[in-house]
């Protein structure tokens, strides 16, 4: 073992993160990249895979005075994003990424051929195949790209995709898998026979604490790479979710919750890992947190701190917009790839702050759906939430979620969870730690507490029944509106 640093690799939706952490979790140095995505008028959004791979050996340049005390590197990726690989590890297309649409009548064919007694008993829960779920991608390129399926090797996640470019090894993991893995961690056959051609496509299943190989070039040559997993799951550990019956809440691009039990309520709406290294985590993933945040101060020309002091002028006493935050869809827990945006109850007296306080709460609403639905899956309740990410870093609207959650907030010191769930995993991968609870015991802290305001909750209660009552309302509205600009203008 060359030393006792790790490196965390998170590659996101919108930028590679890096830091190099020593064993009681402190970040010593940080790296982050950004990269370009492509959105398309059609409903493709697009990036370059080898991107995330050349922001990695960045990072790695960054960090080349300590490599010599490097002992591993952990990587976690934005997950349901797929790269389609020839047999020289080169991509064929650009990166489906999980956000993309094109694949909703792929996947509407596949989700009615499997039952709720198949769905329960692979996995647990009765969860939908929806546009961003392996098999969809691949029956859409099977379709539409005939050319770039027959040259396919591996169909891979992000994550993976950088591991084979640093390694030369094509691996995968169960969990980043969900949806093609039953509760053993083992794919279903049953479900790759949906697709032809798609168990020869993908790539072998590995622990997540299992060495898939060293870096091959570079400063960082020679080190052991942990394969690790999703940056949802990775991300929830490192917020505090690797404790049992614990509620974990992951704000980046989008909403991630997760709670930590073994007991199982079959509940629509709701990913139901498989467990692993002991955690049984029920999950969700909105489709918009950060994103909706994103896309309203590109709208308004104004930084992410401007936006929260703009939202923190808004006039509590009175309501702002009801915002429903689907920009391009909703995951967890509706499911549905056509629902859209809506501002609900503008009028003279709205002003710009009000709009931006509407956004933070449109986004803690979509969460409150989500948690209430979480909660029931695992029957369990729990007063206090630990939480981290990028979109935890204004104070206004971490206490917008409180007053909406009606909990207890509380906030990890490092500000990318995920990071420090692969740096984690890494060191228990190489023995610097026994096991997940000796490593995140020991390198997870919190540096702030939100606690919700009765009177504001008690508003945001009844907030909250008209924002569930909008989505409703306006669903066939909003198949209408696709039905007519997807048609240039003309209605059917």
């Amino acid at each position: 073992m060359a030393g006792e640093l790790t490196i965390g690799i998170d590659v996101g939706t919108t930028s590679v993160k890096a830091g190099l952490l020593d064993q009681n979790g402190k970040v010593l140095d940080y790296f982050v990249q950004p990269y370009l995505t492509r959105r398309h008028d059609d409903g493709r959004v697009e990036q370059d895979a080898n991107d995330w791979v050349d922001a990695i050996e960045a990072a790695f340049l960054k960090f080349a005075g300590a490599m010599a005390n490097v002992a591993a590197i952990g990587m976690c990726s934005q997950v349901n994003t797929h790269v389609f690989v020839d047999t020289n590890g080169n991509p064929l297309e650009p990166a489906i990424v999980w956000q993309d649409g094109r694949a909703s009548l792929e996947a509407q064919k596949l989700d009615t051929q499997i039952t709720e007694a198949q769905r329960i008993a692979w996995w647990g829960a009765p969860m939908p195949i929806d546009a961003s779920h392996a098999l969809s991608r691949m029956l859409w390129v099977a379709n539409n790209r005939p050319q770039v399926w027959e040259k396919t090797a591996w169909v891979m996640l992000p994550k993976d995709y950088c591991q084979l470019k640093l390694t030369g090894n094509a691996t995968s993991d169960a969990l980043s898998n969900i949806g093609l893995v039953d509760q053993h961690l083992r794919y279903i056959p049953e479900v790759l026979e949906l697709v032809p051609g798609a168990n020869e496509r993908l790539a072998p299943l590995q622990p997540i604490k299992a060495i898939i190989g060293e870096v091959r070039s570079g400063p960082a040559k020679g080190i052991p790479i942990a394969n690790c997993t999703m940056d949802g799951w990775t991300g929830l550990l490192g917020c505090g979710g690797y404790s049992d019956k614990t509620t974990s809440y992951l704000s980046g691009t989008s909403e991630i919750l997760g709670i930590n039990t073994k007991t199982i309520v079959p509940t629509p709406g709701v990913i139901v890992f498989p467990e692993c290294e002991g955690i049984r985590l029920h999950a969700g993933p909105t489709q918009s947190g950060g994103a909706a945040k994103l896309w309203y101060g590109q709208l308004t020309s104004q930084s992410p701190q401007e936006m929260s002091a703009q939202a923190a002028a808004s006039d509590y006493s009175r309501p702002a917009p009801i915002f429903i935050p689907h920009l391009q869809g909703e995951r967890a827990p509706i499911w549905k790839s056509h629902t859209r945006g809506i501002f609900l109850g503008l009028d003279q007296k709205t002003n710009a702050a009000d709009m931006a306080r509407s956004v933070y709460e449109g986004v803690a609403f979509s969460v409150r759906q989500l948690l209430e639905t979480l909660e029931r899956s695992a029957n369990l309740t729990n007063e206090t939430i630990t939480c981290g990410g990028g979109g935890f870093q204004s104070h206004t609207w971490n206490q917008i979620r409180a007053n909406v959650l009606g909990r207890h907030l509380r906030r990890i010191k490092v500000k990318d969870p995920g990071i420090l769930g692969a740096s984690g995993i890494a060191a228990c991968a190489v023995g610097l730690h026994t096991s997940f609870a000796d490593a995140f015991g020991q390198i997870t802290s919190f540096d702030a507490q939100y606690e919700p305001d009765a009177k504001a909750k008690q508003r945001y209660d009844a907030l909250f029944q008209i924002y569930k009552d909008a989505i409703i309302a306006n669903e066939g509205l909003n198949q209408s509106f696709l039905d007519v600009t997807s048609n240039n203008g003309v209605a059917n």
